[in-house]
């Protein structure tokens, strides 16, 4: 085990104290309005057999990641190594699932490490996997507002902000993706040089880093040069969203509230759900689980209990199923997780293992 400082004992019995403080509210706030034995019981009725399915299409996901960012790799690395790539991949996904969003830095770091590559190249190749699968967030998205059933009743102002601005939102952050997948497209050693040229004024040691950066960070979106593999791309990022449609298919036939329930069902939920957690909607924020609670009681017509539950065991496979995986590749592979919290402080551009 890592030892723990003091002040980190502190935070984490202060973590632990307001997370039970906080479900002794939920309890007392919720009892009356609140039907925990409903909420327990669509637990207790869970088909195993789409359970387990559901588990596996979501760690395939994993693989076909990785096997995405290989092509990302290859201009830089001909040959990068599957089991490494999957390992980070891994890896990456229990950091964020344990450290927020700085875990996001582990992956890109752990794969430019191991393939000895820059860093700011990977973080370059991160920037454009977020774009790939925002396109397809946004696609999902918009095929869910025109599957949209006829309302319950008033959907209140959340909802109708969605359907009132939601495809024009979604429209702007489709057309400024396609603008950086262009530019990065054409973002050749030429521009480098003129960017170069740009940076003439700085001293000439901050000059060669800033020369280096640009060029690592180039290297990293070359895979948008080549049509064949810009469309290895997209095929890819098909894939993994298949994956997780299909995962989402099999929770809502594991579940006797939604199983009669089909491939429309499955969009709506999966395309405001994603939609939601990257953008703040009016009045509710992000986060998938007030998304998801939303979608299955106003469009599907759930009760809020059976909404809650299944909306919860989403997330947990969206974020927690892949932390004991992450976990013991971390164990078998000797990389430590103090090691992994302070990937931040560690030099950009260093491939220095992690260990």
């Amino acid at each position: 085990m890592i030892p723990l400082r003091t002040g980190q004992r502190l935070i984490i019995a202060a973590l632990i104290a307001g997370a039970i403080g906080a479900a002794i509210l939920a309890y007392y706030r919720l009892r009356d309005d609140f039907h925990w034995d409903i909420f327990l019981a669509t637990y207790k009725t869970l088909d195993p057999f789409y359970l387990a399915v559901a588990c596996l299409m979501i760690l395939l996901s994993y693989i076909v990641r990785a096997l995405r960012w290989r092509i990302m790799l290859r201009p830089l690395q001909p040959h990068p190594h599957l089991w490494g790539l999957i390992s980070a991949t891994c890896i990456g996904y229990t950091a964020v699932t344990l450290f927020g969003r700085p875990g996001e830095l582990v992956r890109p770091y752990l794969i430019a490490a191991r393939e000895r590559v820059p860093f700011s190249s990977q973080i370059a190749a991160w920037l454009l996997e977020r774009i790939y699968d925002l396109m397809m967030v946004l696609l999902i998205f918009g095929f869910a507002l025109t599957r949209i059933p006829k309302h319950r009743g008033a959907l209140g102002p959340a909802l109708t902000w969605i359907l009132a601005t939601g495809g024009y939102t979604a429209a702007g952050i489709g057309l400024i993706c396609v603008i950086i997948l262009v530019a990065a497209g054409r973002f050749s050693d030429t521009t480098r040089r003129r960017i170069a040229a740009g940076l003439a004024f700085l001293p000439d040691r901050m000059h060669r880093k800033a020369d280096e950066l640009v060029h690592a960070f180039t290297s990293g979106v070359a895979c948008t040069r080549s049509v064949a593999q810009v469309a290895q791309l997209f095929l890819w990022s098909i894939a993994e969203w298949l994956l997780i449609a299909s995962c989402t298919l099999c929770l809502f036939r594991a579940f006797r509230a939604t199983a009669a329930m089909g491939w429309v069902e499955v969009v709506i939920f999966l395309g405001f759900v994603t939609f939601g957690s990257i953008v703040q909607i009016p009045g509710i924020g992000g986060g998938m689980q007030v998304a998801g609670v939303l979608v299955l009681t106003k469009f599907l017509g759930l009760r809020f209990e059976a909404a809650a539950s299944l909306s919860l065991l989403f997330w947990v496979l969206g974020f927690v199923l892949i932390v004991p995986f992450g976990l013991g590749i971390m164990f078998v592979e000797g990389v430590k997780l103090r090691s992994l919290r302070h990937i931040g402080e560690t030099e950009a551009n260093s491939p220095a293992a992690v260990s």
